[in-house]
């Protein structure tokens, strides 16, 4: 038996189930925007609530916390979090050594200065003794990031930015309705910030949320994401803009629009079922492949709920020198399916390039401080050699989709030494 790589059979030709899969009522939900003359929070008042003010209540009740922030990406949330938070000009933020870039270059764009601790080896989550030792004078707060299927140990994190008084932002983009203790991802710091880009769980193309607990500092997010207006307690008078001009606080536009607001809507409440069914999948395979020697990827203590934006294979000591882009390469042409390697190391990552826009050059001192090539993260890099991962729409078929992972994974072991 060849591999599918090689020339040989694959073991599935199949199609995988297709992302985004639209709600039954999001048709109707987009159709009622297009007709109702309101087409963004900046627009004129049309005698009923805004989609997405809608919106921002049902996440932020289904969250279980008091406030809910929409915003044009998972980006922008999570700009307005540390800005509102006072996160600004050559103030230290720790963030995980593994994770999207964008939680690095965010902190770049409010003129602070990322500070990349090493990830635990098992959950690929921020480690909160590496965490520790990252801190300095000048650190004003820690990122956490509940990456793929993963939550961090919040029980830790929350401890040690309480011991440093230090504030605490989670990074949700990869966790809706993740459960940590009774408490869902995104509510366990001061604010949680979310994607709802195409590849997330909850999805509506582009668009993002902030939410929190302080009114206080929803207002401030609020007024950061719309050119430092929000939405009044008392709506105005009929096809009067909506939008209060308080002048408290310099803002850009981050608003989500009402088209992507009422895709939301519609997809929350498939957001449960889904979760689920991706859930039961996940513990099949992994079941599988520990028949055959492959480990996945942990969570820490007290998680109660995972959400799998991605299933992480963990490969094993027998691959030790294997590129990790070969095997993923070799498992997607036996399945037709996308699988990658994990993100890299984000100071490695080529989209981590501060040195490539003006904006973050604040003279010598700050350049040697957003250096990349200061960091080195052996743990981190370590770890993301060794994982795979693929998309969390293929947990979203029959239970025989979970027969073909485990399959061709089995053959990927069986002929790693022709991977070279």
């Amino acid at each position: 038996m060849t591999l599918a790589l090689h020339g040989g059979d694959p073991v599935r030709t199949a199609s995988w189930p297709i992302w985004p899969q639209p709600a039954p009522e999001a048709g109707r939900q987009l159709a009622d925007v297009l007709a109702s003359g309101r087409w963004s929070i900046s627009g004129p008042y049309r005698g009923a609530d805004t989609r997405e003010r809608t919106f921002a209540r049902r996440f932020a009740e289904y969250n279980g916390t008091g406030h809910c922030v929409p915003a044009a990406s998972g980006t922008a949330a999570l700009m307005i979090a540390l800005e509102a938070c006072g996160i600004g000009a050559g103030d230290e933020v720790i963030v995980p050594g593994i994770s999207w870039v964008a939680t690095a270059s965010t902190v770049l764009a409010v003129n602070a200065v990322p500070v990349f601790a090493e990830v635990d080896p098992d959950t690929l989550c921020l480690d909160p003794a590496a965490a520790e030792a990252a801190i300095t004078p000048a650190t004003r707060a820690i990122i956490v990031v509940h990456l793929y299927s993963a939550l961090a140990d919040m029980d830790a994190l929350r401890a040690l930015a309480r011991r440093h008084d230090l504030t605490l932002i989670e990074d949700a983009a990869q966790a809706h309705g993740a459960v940590h203790r009774g408490a869902k991802a995104g509510t366990m710091g001061r604010a949680g910030a979310f994607s709802m880009h195409h590849t997330k769980v909850l999805t509506c193309g582009e668009g993002g949320a902030a939410i929190t607990a302080d009114p206080q500092l929803a207002l401030r997010m609020a007024e950061l994401r719309a050119d430092g207006r929000h939405q009044p307690e008392q709506p105005p008078p009929l096809n009067e803009m909506e939008l209060v001009t308080t002048g408290t606080v310099m803002g850009s536009n981050r608003a989500l629009s009402e088209f992507h607001a009422a895709l939301l809507i519609a997809q929350l409440g498939r957001l449960d079922q889904q979760n689920e069914q991706r859930a039961v999948q996940a513990a099949a395979l992994e079941k599988s492949l520990a028949d055959l020697g492959f480990a996945t990827q942990r969570t820490s203590e007290g998680t109660e709920r995972r959400t799998y934006f991605g299933f992480v294979i963990r490969l094993p000591e027998e691959f030790d020198g294997i590129d990790s882009a070969a095997a993923a390469a070799a498992v997607s042409a036996e399945l037709s399916l996308p699988v990658k390697p994990v993100y890299p190391a984000i100071p490695a990552s080529p989209l981590y390039r501060p040195d490539s826009r003006r904006r973050f050059d604040l003279g010598d001192r700050h350049r040697g401080r957003i250096d990349r090539a200061r960091h080195r993260l052996p743990v981190s890099e370590r770890a993301a050699a060794r994982h795979l991962t693929f998309h969390h729409s293929a947990l979203l078929g029959e239970r025989s989709d979970v027969d073909d992972i485990a399959a061709a994974l089995g053959k990927l072991r069986d002929h790693r030494a022709d991977l070279g």
